[in-house]
């Protein structure tokens, strides 16, 4: 049996590093892109909402906890923060900065998505799968915060 200092990986590093690199990044932008466009459609101009995201959340939207539907407490409060993260998260998460914190906050909102909208649970459950999958591996090579010395690989 060989030492395992003495094993060979099938393909050099060389080839396999860029691979997982990109697969990261990629794995980055598929989750921020459903964010984003929900995101950027509740803006009217500079934290301004459109009138469309409050009525949303007056009218539309409810909470789907046990003895409910009960309504939003707070429209418009709830409508500016899902504003703000649906467009700040995924900028964060396409730069690689923050990328951890970006992921917990989307996984954050993704459970209020689900309380919300809880016969969308196959997609949601994959975006909190990307989600951890970031958290836990980190944002790889292609991003800020590798740049800023987040090296190290979570197991």
């Amino acid at each position: 049996m060989p030492n395992q200092q003495e094993v060979k990986l099938p393909f050099p590093n060389v080839i396999i590093f860029p691979i997982v690199a990109a697969k990261r990044l990629i794995e980055r932008l598929a989750l921020a892109v459903p964010f984003w466009k929900s995101g950027i459609l509740k803006w009217h101009g500079f934290l301004q909402l459109n009138d469309t995201a409050i009525d949303l959340f007056t009218q539309e939207f409810q909470l789907h906890l046990p003895g409910g539907p009960y309504p939003y407490p707070a429209p418009a409060v709830f409508a500016f923060l899902s504003g703000c993260g649906e467009v700040t998260f995924p900028v964060l998460l396409v730069l690689g900065f923050g990328t951890r914190f970006a992921a917990a906050g989307l996984i954050l909102m993704t459970c209020i998505i689900e309380v919300t909208i809880p016969d969308g649970w196959p997609i949601h459950l994959t975006w909190v799968a990307m989600a951890l999958g970031i958290a836990a591996w980190g944002p790889g090579r292609i991003s800020i915060d590798y740049l800023l010395g987040d090296r190290s690989f979570r197991s």
